[in-house]
């Protein structure tokens, strides 16, 4: 018997148990008064539980759980079907070997995160033994250097410099004092595998940093033991095709673990979002969309966004774009106010391509940015691919995936914040009286009573 049909003939046999559970407690239940034996409560009980092993699919391997569809219908077997779409309680972190080295990275020209950040490397050296790296511009902080507790711990620091050192397989953990731009910065340090990030709210907006720095002893200790819920943020991968530079294309490839070959120096990954814009130019926009190789449509507006789902509640979002959860696996397009009342943003699934280039019929250039920085000009004959990467930022939960997440649209955005509506009760009157000025009186009541 082949895999596929082991595993149909079990889900079966569940699902047959299941059903006769509940036909014997459906026949117990008629036969028995209230009063008589409790033995139809047992079996309510065991049916909850064999309900609760059920009634989840922790994983889903391709579209749907079932590879089967009727007596002769399958999912053809793909080698490159490798995406699991997880339940989310299910991803949680785990330390194969204690973390030894972590990087701190703090807000830059922000007072108020000296303070935090003294403290936590302090307690990091001292409490835990850990080799702490922050990046060397950090020392150059002249209020920082006038602190007497730093003084004393800054010869222990492990220094980097941004674009010169490596620091792939160097760090075990990263730890973020700031707001979400510190996020960014280290999904920018780590272009291939990313170290856990536990992230601190000491900046603005906060969406992306879900600790409170009040109890950070506590809440480190815990999350060095391994006790904490991930959330998997997929990342893009951006690469730059040149027109001018296709002659040379040959000598500069390379094979990424993935087994697709691309130019390595103008790979880029982005957490939130990549845009193209019309930069300084007049005109609009006249951007050309294909989707694995294929003509969608022609942009036409001030730009185009292309973003992670973490990115949806970013640039996406202002520009009329639904919100994601971070752990749906998908790519958001969303037009930047585009001369067309029909063009509404859209959902692909996270394994397709997406080819942007400048339409040879444009009038302009257009410009790109990749999460806010590396802006540069995306000239006629170039092209920009896009995909999702195959190295997410497992970003550390406070709570949990569902928690964090809905908690941060509430403060960081105050989703769906209103007036509660009046109850009946209240506008009995206003549907007795008929008189128009019922819910002055009303109101007026109310604020006598308080």
């Amino acid at each position: 018997m082949r895999e596929e049909d082991l595993q149909l003939a079990l889900q079966m046999v569940a699902s047959t148990s299941v059903s006769s559970s509940l036909e014997e407690e459906n026949d117990g239940a008629a036969a028995t008064s209230p009063g008589n034996s409790p033995k139809p409560l047992r079996r309510v009980l065991d049916l909850s539980e064999r309900r609760k092993q059920f009634r989840r699919t922790r994983s889903l391997n391709a579209p749907s759980p079932v590879q089967q569809f009727g007596p002769c219908g399958r999912i053809m077997k793909n080698s490159a079907m490798v995406m699991q779409i997880q339940d989310p309680a299910s991803q949680r972190l785990t330390w194969y070997k204690p973390p030894l080295t972590v990087l701190v990275i703090k807000k830059v020209s922000d007072a108020s995160v000296l303070a935090p950040f003294v403290y936590l490397v302090d307690w990091l050296l001292q409490e835990k033994n850990m080799v702490v790296w922050v990046e060397s511009a950090v020392l150059e902080d002249a209020q920082l250097n006038e602190n007497v507790r730093f003084k004393a711990i800054r010869d222990k620091l492990v220094t980097f410099k941004d674009g010169r050192d490596d620091l792939t397989d160097r760090i075990d953990f990263i730890v973020c004092l700031g707001g979400d731009g510190t996020l960014l910065y280290a999904s920018l340090l780590f272009q291939q595998s990313v170290p856990p990030v536990m992230a601190f709210h000491l900046g603005s907006l906060g969406f992306l940093t879900p600790f409170r720095f009040d109890n950070f002893e506590e809440q480190l200790t815990s999350v060095l033991e391994g006790h904490a819920a991930l959330t998997l943020r997929s990342r893009l991968r951006c690469v730059m095709h040149r027109r001018s530079d296709r002659k040379h294309e040959a000598k500069t490839l390379e094979v990424d673990p993935d087994g697709e070959a691309r130019p390595a120096a103008n790979s880029i990954l982005v957490l939130n979002e990549v845009v193209i814009d019309r930069g300084p130019s007049p005109y609009l926009s006249n951007i050309d969309l294909f989707l694995d190789g294929k003509y969608i449509t022609s942009v036409q507006g001030d730009g185009l966004i292309v973003s992670t789902p973490t990115g949806s509640t970013a640039y996406a979002a202002a520009a009329g774009a639904s919100m994601i959860h971070p752990s749906v696996p998908a790519i958001m397009v969303t037009p930047i106010c585009p001369h067309s009342l029909s063009f509404r943003p859209i959902v692909v699934p996270a394994g397709v391509e997406l080819k942007i280039s400048v339409s040879p019929e444009s009038r302009n250039t257009s410009w790109v940015s990749f999460d806010g920085r590396n802006r540069q000009e995306l000239f006629h004959g170039d092209s920009l691919r896009v995909t999702t990467s195959i190295y997410p930022v497992p970003c550390i939960c406070a709570q949990d995936q569902i928690s964090d997440w809905f908690a941060s649209l509430a403060d960081g955005l105050h989703w769906n914040v209103r007036k509660r509506q009046k109850c009946l009760d209240e506008l009995s009157d206003l549907t007795a009286s008929g008189s128009e000025d019922t819910l002055d009186e009303i109101e007026n009541m109310k604020f006598y009573d308080v």
